[in-house]
This record gives C-alpha cells, structure tokens and sequence, in this order.
C-alpha cells in the first residue's frame, strides 16, 4: 500500500470511528471538506501542517495518520519497512522507524526538514501527547507556545503537542533529528 492509500484509508476510517462527517471535520481541523474529500479519495497529497491540523482535531498522533497500526511489532524492523512521507510543498521527510502499536508503546520518528523550511502545528485540544526530540545533524529553532528554543546537533528537547508549535531550519543545509512520541 502506497503512503497516500494509508493516509486516505486511515484517516477515513479514524473520521468514521468518532462518527464525524467531512462537513464536522472540517470544522473542528479548519480544512476544507472538498481537501479532506480529495486526500481521501487520493487526489491530494497533504502538506505537514494540513496533516497536523486534522491529526489533532481528531486528537491522534501524526504517526496514527501516517502508520498501519501493529499489535506487537517484530523485533527487527528493517529500513525498507519503514513507512516514509514526504510534504509535497517544502520536501520536510518523515520516516516511522518503529512501527505504530495500536495500544500504546512509543514511537520513534526521523524528521529531515531542509534548510529554510517551517512548519507549524495547532495544539492538540484532547489526547494530547509528549515528545522528546534529539538533534542528529543541524540546527532547529523550535516555538512551543510562547518559548523559543534554538537546537544543535546532540541537544535533546522533551515537550508536549498542547499548545502551537512551529519547527524551522534556520540553517543553509538539511537538518535531522528524531521523535519519540509516548502517551505520558
């Protein structure tokens, strides 16, 4: 199954699980109905920002859009399993390196975000969740509600998705780090 299957399969069936219509998603994400429509018919590839956007207003992680869910994944998830993503506007590159488990267990998320870009999320209003990201390779500006934090290489950061937060690359190369997501 292709990304943009799993996006649109996933997505409509989390809408239907809470009994949502296009017309209430797009109310609680502020995405149009005709977007929502067209990324799950496959028409549209969303960008980062759109994703994050319905993500929360459905209160799941982005990895829940983005990953089949596992039960119990294997011991040894090799590199051409992992499901990659990649915005189709400013090319930031999302790979799920651990696989999704339905019932908990974290997540570990490589971002490359290249050099220049931005991008921003709403805050999760229920089923908010905690990160803690390590910086591999570059430097990272971070808002987090009203707090700035500037990252380098090696610099770790632990923080919610309750509030806005923006990611930018102010750097003139890619920049790398990974995500680990958990419920506590």
């Amino acid at each position: 199954m292709s990304i943009d299957q799993l996006i649109a399969t996933r997505l409509q069936s989390l809408r239907k699980a809470q009994g949502l219509s296009l017309e209430q998603l797009a109310s609680r994400s502020d995405v149009s109905k005709a977007m929502i429509s067209k990324i799950e018919r496959q028409d549209s590839s969303p960008s980062a920002s759109l994703l994050g956007r319905l993500a929360a207003s459905l209160g799941v992680s982005l990895a829940q859009l983005l990953a089949e869910d596992n039960a119990q994944s294997a011991p040894l998830r090799p590199l051409a399993q992992q499901e990659v993503w990649q915005d189709p506007d400013i090319g930031y590159l999302r790979r799920q390196v651990t696989a999704h488990e339905e019932h908990g267990g974290p997540d570990l998320v490589e971002i490359t975000l290249p050099a220049g870009a931005r991008v921003s999320y709403p805050g999760w209003s229920h089923q908010a969740y905690r990160q803690r990201l390590w910086m591999v390779e570059g430097s990272l500006n971070i808002d987090y509600g009203a707090q700035n934090y500037g990252l380098s290489a090696g610099d770790a950061l632990t923080f919610g998705v309750d509030l806005p937060i923006t990611f930018s690359n102010p750097g003139e190369h890619p920049c790398r780090y990974l995500l680990v997501m958990s419920d506590k």
